[in-house]
């Protein structure tokens, strides 16, 4: 996923455009671009949608659902321990890691 300022930044350089040519269409200045497409912006949707515009494209929002990277039911669990138990699960899990470990060395 692109970030407001990526995106604005490639819209403008696939249009053909400058900051100072954006920022003549939209009627403000190049320094107010030069902020748009800083990468710690954040534009409102209203603003980011009306300098997309201008650069002859426009802005699709759609929903889709959420698809989580880890097992967020492992993370509710392991938040739900106390700092003990989650350093005892720790040591646990470390050991079990150099037992295997050692019985791959030991089988080549």
């Amino acid at each position: 996923m692109m970030t407001p300022p990526a995106l604005l930044r490639q819209a403008r350089t696939s249009a053909g455009l400058t900051q100072a040519g954006l920022a003549r269409r939209l009627g403000t200045t190049q320094s107010a671009i030069a902020q748009l497409e800083h990468a710690h912006a954040n534009p409102t949707v209203d603003r980011l949608e009306a300098a997309l515009r201008a650069t002859g494209h426009r802005l699709e929002l759609t929903l889709v659902a959420h698809q989580p990277s880890v097992d967020e039911t492992l993370l509710a669990r392991n938040l739900r321990m106390t700092p003990a138990e989650r350093l005892a699960a720790f040591e646990t899990a470390h050991r079990e890691l150099e037992e295997l470990k050692k019985l791959a060395t030991d089988a080549r």
